[in-house]
């Protein structure tokens, strides 16, 4: 065989393996469950074998809801806000979803359900819930707002469902709704693979609300942490039977109060300090070594399932992958009277990256409309921190965005 046909030969094999990988490749699927009211601390207090299980395979991080405490983001520590917080990547002051009352939801800042849908509108999504509010509301299914975004399959308004589900005082109904939701998502998954999935369980956080702390509180962490084996069993049954990649991801929404775990809402340590469980052991630098965010769910699912962000939406998503590699994290801005700018970030080590920094005085993104940056310069994002002394219309917001070759962080600057 001469040079030519050999080189031809060796360019047309590897053409032919690159394909076949592609083809072949894993089909990466995610199922991300919220189970409702559990302070990190708890977690210590009662028997989780199935959270252990996954944290053995994966990890157990510290987390936090609530944004910035004292700052522009801070978010009321209650469900459905916590809940918007993961589905969309952001805090209150974006989507807007302030209390379980819904009112308003801000679907400028597009869920998960919808990214995946805008993407892959043949991919498959599933919602196993014990409040129907979460894809009614929430994910905004078949709304203008939402462009009709579609979930193929719920499995949800049973608590609707005064008949066969009387509204017992000890909350027994809402015991036995969480059983169902996750047996069918269990059973689900296991038949048909949908490629995203959200399960959400209540019981916990009535039992927190009822009793507070102490063993009724502790048996029904229990009793969820049971539930969620079924759902993480079909997980492994479908990865061993079918050799789909999936990431497994359980969280809260909120904490409870410092006093007699009675409450929340507020920013307590107790009430923001959470935790995320994860069935993936490859946790980038930032996740290992932080207290990461609810909203940090996002960022890792669109990342994990290659979906391709709009920059315009990756510019104002508040958390990162938990992931992929990240150089620069908790960017922070502050502007003085004579408009000089200073920003910081915390870095995961060592970098001679340049990043950009940009600006704008608008917030039209909120309404729909495009903000136009303007790019300050260049960062070195080893250094930590970027000064310039802007000249922009005064304005009541600025917001700021440090763009890197791993992805944006942004900031804010309110006047009001």
């Amino acid at each position: 065989m001469n040079l030519f046909k050999t080189s031809l030969f060796l360019v047309l094999s590897f053409t032919g393996v690159n394909a076949f990988a592609q083809k072949h490749a894993p089909q990466k699927k995610v199922v991300f469950i919220i189970v409702d009211g559990i302070a990190e601390d708890m977690l210590s207090k009662t028997k989780i074998p199935n959270l252990d299980k996954i944290k053995k395979e994966g990890a157990l991080l510290k987390a936090y809801v609530g944004g910035e405490k004292g700052g522009y983001s801070e978010t009321p520590t209650i469900s459905a806000v916590g809940y918007n917080s993961l589905l969309t990547g952001t805090w209150v002051n974006k989507h807007n979803v302030f209390d379980n009352d819904i009112k308003d939801p801000n679907y400028s800042y597009p869920t998960i359900f919808k990214l995946l849908k805008d993407q892959f509108p043949n991919k498959k999504t599933a919602v196993f819930s014990t409040w129907e509010d979460n894809r009614t509301k929430l994910i905004g299914e078949n709304l203008e707002a939402t462009g009709k975004v579609k979930v193929d399959f719920a499995y949800d308004g049973m608590e609707k469902d005064t008949k066969n589900f009387p509204h017992d005082k000890q909350r027994n109904y809402i015991r036995k709704i969480d059983s169902l939701v996750a047996g069918k998502a269990a059973s689900y998954i296991a038949e048909n693979g949908p490629d995203l999935s959200w399960v959400y369980l209540e019981f916990s956080d009535d039992m927190g609300h009822g009793y507070g702390d102490g063993d009724i509180l502790y048996k029904a962490i229990s009793y969820e942490d049971q539930l969620i084996g079924k759902v993480y069993d079909a997980v492994k049954k479908r990865q061993e039977k079918h050799g789909e990649d999936w990431l497994f991801v359980v969280t809260t929404d909120h904490g409870r109060t410092a006093d007699n775990g009675k409450g929340h809402g507020g920013q307590s340590d107790r009430e923001r300090n959470t935790w995320i469980a994860i069935n993936k052991p490859n946790l980038n630098t930032y996740a290992k070594n932080n207290r990461v965010a609810i909203t940090d769910i996002l960022p890792t699912i669109t990342d994990f399932m290659s979906l391709k962000v709009p920059e315009k939406f990756q510019q104002e998503i508040d958390g990162i992958d938990l992931l992929k590699n990240r150089t620069a994290y908790d960017l922070k801005a502050s502007l003085s009277a004579d408009k000089t700018l200073e920003l910081t970030w915390k870095t995961t080590g060592p970098s001679k990256e340049l990043g950009e920094v940009y600006i704008t005085d608008t917030n039209n993104f909120k309404t729909g409309g495009k903000d136009l940056y303007q790019l300050l310069g260049q960062a070195n994002l080893g250094s930590g921190k970027f000064t310039s002394t802007i000249k922009i219309n005064n304005s009541n917001i600025y917001k700021i965005v440090l763009k890197t070759k791993e992805g944006f962080l942004n900031t804010w600057i309110t006047t009001k």
